[in-house]
């Protein structure tokens, strides 16, 4: 066995890792990275998975939060100067529907008003009445993703927004919060408005009507606007290299194809990393781990003193449904019929809000949807180095799928036993590409190459995404908020007082959004 010593040592590279181990390697720390992968980065991945010079996002692609959070704006120069550099689009999102009808959504709220009033006149009253209502509380909540919820902070900063200004009863933010995302957009007599907003939600960890949804639609709506539909130029994976630079050149480790075993506790307090080859690293400061609950406490520290309550909560940690992501390689741009789709970010492919509920409710019960609602977006229309000259990518996400069907809703497809064979992949993606077709022409007749991730490589790429949920555990109202990751552990200090959690099972929850890797930083440089 070899041992050494460092202030830190991190449990995955995930970009909240990434981020922590970023502040404190500036401020002086001796860090070591652990990655089980070949690279830093977690689901932050950019690969030629279909032809050589087509370099697609693996798994996620925009970074809308991130670009807005106080991360970046601490670290955005020194990451510039490392490679990263950050495209946007005036049309973040978007709509096309099955009959033919499209529908925009701007960073400029002016043209947003004009856009949902066309589609319907008096709709722009709805938009305004949204905007009006949450306007109020916008600041405290956007304040809450760099707040550790439990922090005196975060809770006097939750007092405020729940009650009332003058102390008699709660405030309207409270009713909100257990709204879903059909009657935040009940305001609207449009469907194709309705279409375009509600189904943001599922990119958030929630459904369209999941009691809690519907304060997540104003909330997308502005982080749109402020933020757009940002991505790296030369894809995703740019964020991570540039971290990982960030952090080298400030004296931190990284080592790759290493897993952590486990973390071993000395007089209540964490001392060492011990990987599965036996190599063992002390800690001295702090150990930062950016897995689940249930890895956390069933695996990381089962030789550890934890309160038995705790360790059974993370015995019940539950994971949601999962995702298909289909990367085409195109012999030409996207031929949409709206010309305006070619600047656009990601807008979602729909019949409507109701076929989109139907398709979440056959997910729910374990099949494959009929009629899914998912998004596409195509990188190459903003930056062409994507793609070799004249050709395009396409990326289609389906959320919301089950990550071990049981049954076709449509009828039409054997899922065996559920897992996601190589048949079963190619029967759901011929589904999805004929509802493509009825938005995109020419798709998929310029399909040149094709790669499919399923729940099942989700599952293989990373413990962290349990049996395929790329948003690393359920953000139902029952494990969100103050009851994630745990009931028992509202925060992302652990058990151990010198261990911490970061990463998707931790507030502010899933997506590049920098905010547990900001949060943990904060409080270790305290």
């Amino acid at each position: 066995m070899s041992t050494t010593q460092y202030d830190a040592i991190f449990i995955g590279s995930g970009h909240n890792a990434l981020i922590t181990a970023a502040y404190l390697a500036r401020a002086g720390w001796n860090v070591l990275v652990l990655e089980q992968n070949d690279r830093p980065g977690g689901l932050v991945r950019t690969e030629d998975v279909t032809l050589p010079g087509f370099h697609h996002d693996l798994y996620s692609a925009a970074h809308p939060l991130f670009v807005t959070g106080p991360a970046y704006a601490e670290l955005g120069a020194e990451l510039t100067a490392r490679g990263l550099t950050y495209l946007n689009t005036d049309l973040p999102t978007g709509v096309s529907m099955a009959d033919g009808r499209t529908a925009v959504f701007a960073r400029d709220m002016a043209a947003n008003f004009a856009e949902v009033e066309r589609l319907m006149p008096g709709d722009s009253a709805a938009l305004g009445q949204m905007l009006e209502s949450f306007g109020p509380y916008a600041g405290d909540v956007f304040s809450l993703f760099a707040m550790d919820l439990s922090s005196p902070q975060g809770q006097k900063t939750i007092h405020k927004l729940l009650h009332a200004e003058d102390g008699k009863g709660y405030s309207d933010f409270a009713a909100m919060l257990f709204q879903t995302a059909r009657q935040a957009v009940s305001g609207f007599r449009s469907p194709v408005t309705q279409a375009m907003l509600a189904p943001w939600v599922m990119h958030l960890g929630r459904t369209p009507d999941e009691v809690g949804s519907g304060v997540w639609v104003p909330l997308a709506v502005m982080a749109m606007a402020g933020g757009g539909m940002a991505f790296p130029q030369g894809g995703s994976e740019k964020l991570a290299q540039a971290l990982a630079r960030l952090i080298t050149d400030h004296g931190g480790t990284i080592r790759t194809h290493t897993r952590a075993a486990r973390i071993e506790v000395k007089h209540g307090k964490a001392v060492a990393v011990q990987t599965a080859n036996g190599e063992v690293y002390t800690a001295k400061r702090a150990v930062i781990a950016s897995v689940n609950p249930d890895q956390l406490y069933l695996q990381l520290l089962a030789d550890a003193d934890v309160p038995a309550p705790l360790r059974k909560q993370a015995t019940n940690f539950r994971y949601g449904r999962g995702c298909v992501q289909i990367q085409l390689a195109l012999n030409e741009p996207p031929a949409w019929p709206d010309a305006r789709f070619q600047r656009i970010g990601q807008p979602h492919l729909t019949s409507g809000l109701d076929d989109c509920t139907l398709a979440v409710a056959q997910g729910v019960a374990g099949l494959l949807p009929a009629n899914p609602t998912f998004t596409v977006d195509c990188p190459t229309n903003l930056d062409p180095t994507r793609a070799p000259a004249g050709k395009a990518i396409l990326r289609v996400q389906i959320l919301e799928v089950p990550c071990r069907p049981r049954g076709d809703a449509g009828g039409e497809i054997e899922v065996g036993d559920g897992t996601w064979t190589e048949e079963l992949k190619q029967r759901f993606t011929e589904r999805v590409l004929r509802i493509v077709q009825q938005h995109i022409p020419n798709v998929p007749d310029a399909v040149i190459g094709m790669h499919i991730t399923s729940p099942g490589e989700l599952a293989r790429f990373s413990p962290n995404q349990g049996p395929g949920d790329p948003y690393g555990g359920a953000h139902d109202l029952a494990q969100s908020y103050l009851l994630r990751p745990l009931p028992g552990q509202p925060s992302h200090q652990t058990a151990v007082p010198n261990v911490y959690m970061l990463g998707a099972a931790t507030w502010p929850g899933h997506g590049i959004n920098g905010g547990s890797g900001y949060i943990v930083a904060q409080e270790l440089l305290r």
